[in-house]
């Protein structure tokens, strides 16, 4: 690895020891003594470790070429779930590096997916450590550092590109990119105290409050219960955080334009977002009838409720859950998974193919049955107005040929280690896209706790593939990339 990538690396390190902070203080608040003890240790290692790489690289500066991006965002979120499990191995001394390191993945992938049981019972700095790698994970540790790249004599923007996803990569809020991230980060910053308040109002204490609602921005599944928010039984924490799941699978940038515009017309333009809440409010209603319908629930509105819920979490890929939706007929799972690979919108804290992506798609699908009744008709693909140059058509055919190949592949590769198909193929569907449960051995009721040390990393390596989408990882096994 270039030294200029291990200093940003080693920089990028020391600054996370920032995150320790909060469970810190919650030790504190409770008087965890021996886990106070923990995170002052881990943070220590951590900016130890950190500034070993830093120190023995000082001397490398300059701005980070693509090559060198791709190389510090693959470097990045690959050691920094390693730094973050120090806390956990240390806490729970029953727990293996191989497990971890999947749930500081899942955290930082936002994925969601548990290896833990007993959560009722986690010390609540422990819940608070795992929640905050979500919330953190959530707009990306990237784009936080970029808002302080420069602070640390290191340019940003390509680091910014190779971690941003699908057209955000060209969404200007600011003429600088540091302001940019920061823009994005008060964006986030705001909804997320919004969200704490709203479930407080709702009946949520403090503690719960602030892990659900880092959950739900972060639109990860972690919760402080094995029950996750089937634990409350109450409609009203169930529809604060469906209007804040939905949110948070929106463009950020939109958020941020309604903020500085005084005005929802941004929504209105969002062709994005508006096909995001289409497909997803529409597909509430669907799996309520047909649930009600095949008899999973006594009435309607019954059915309504945990459909809602359900529908709008696997949807943005957030990942909650107020029933054992594994339970239900076959379909509505399964349709749940298939949104959860369409649904989240670019720029949002999402995984998946991304709607725009979709939306690309299916406009390509009418042009060529256009160009098969008409050879010379000249017919631009348009997406709210606006002409998709045909170099981002051909991306995005290229970016889902990798994405389906990375699914069989894993997904094989889980099949040849002993696992079932559905739970196999729902496991690499669920880590792949960072919605967390799946079907069979890792549906909702249960977690992915039974699974051997390979499997785990098989999951834990979907995770990194899909939080990075897919071109960021797959790029750096190429001969090209090595090339000087």
């Amino acid at each position: 690895m270039e030294r200029t990538v291990i200093r940003a690396l080693g920089l990028m390190i020391v600054v996370f020891s920032l995150a320790y902070v909060m469970p810190v203080i919650t030790a504190l608040i409770y008087a965890d003594l021996p886990l106070l003890r923990d995170f002052l240790v881990a943070m220590g290692w951590t900016v130890i470790i950190g500034g070993v790489l830093w120190l023995s690289t000082r001397h490398y500066k300059g701005e980070l070429s693509i090559r060198q991006g791709y190389l510090l965002v693959a470097a990045m979120w690959t050691a920094m779930p390693a730094v973050a499990t120090l806390p956990l191995l240390m806490a729970l001394p029953n727990l293996s590096f191989t497990d971890a390191y999947f749930e500081t993945m899942s955290g930082l992938s936002t994925t969601g997916a548990t290896v833990l049981t007993g959560l009722d019972h986690l010390p609540p700095a422990i819940n608070i450590w795992r929640h905050e790698l979500n919330w953190l994970g959530g707009m990306g540790i990237i784009v936080l550092a970029v808002a302080v790249m420069p602070l640390l004599g290191i340019g940003g923007r390509q680091l910014f590109k190779a971690e941003t996803p699908g057209p955000m990569k060209e969404t200007k809020l600011a003429p600088r990119i540091t302001e940019t991230a920061r823009n994005l980060w008060l964006v986030y910053l705001v909804i997320t105290l919004a969200c704490i308040a709203s479930l407080k109002l709702v009946g949520m204490n403090w503690l719960d409050a602030i892990c659900h609602a880092f959950a739900a921005m972060g639109l990860g599944a972690f919760s402080t219960h094995d029950a996750s928010i089937g634990y409350f039984n109450s409609p009203a924490i169930e529809a604060v955080l469906m209007v804040f799941m939905l949110l948070a699978a929106m463009n950020f940038a939109t958020h941020f334009l309604v903020w500085r515009k005084k005005s929802l017309m941004p929504y209105r333009l969002d062709v994005e977002g508006l096909s995001t809440l289409g497909l997803v409010l529409s597909s509430c209603a669907g799996i309520a009838v047909f649930l009600w319908w095949k008899g999973s629930y006594p009435n309607f509105w019954t059915a309504l409720r945990y459909a809602s819920f359900n529908v709008i979490s696997m949807a943005t890929d957030c990942g909650l859950n107020n029933a054992d939706f594994n339970r239900w007929p076959i379909f509505a799972p399964l349709w749940l998974l298939f949104l959860g690979c369409i649904t989240a919108s670019s720029g949002s804290t999402g995984g998946g193919i991304k709607m725009i992506r979709t939306l690309v798609l299916f406009k390509q699908a009418g042009r060529e049955f256009i160009r098969l009744l008409h050879p010379s008709a000249v017919n631009p693909l348009k997406i709210g107005g606006q002409v998709i140059p045909n170099n981002v058509v051909f991306s995005v055919l290229g970016f889902i040929f990798l994405y389906f190949m990375s699914v069989a592949v894993l997904t094989f590769t889980l099949l040849i280690s002993g696992l079932d198909f559905v739970s196999a193929f729902s496991a690499v569907i669920a880590c792949i896209n960072n919605a967390g449960p799946g079907l069979g051995a890792v549906g909702p009721a249960s977690n992915y706790q039974g699974l051997t040390d390979f499997q785990t990393w098989i999951c834990a390596l979907s995770m990194l593939i899909g939080r990075l989408e897919i071109f960021t990882v797959l790029i750096l096994f190429t001969p090209h990339f090595w090339r000087s």
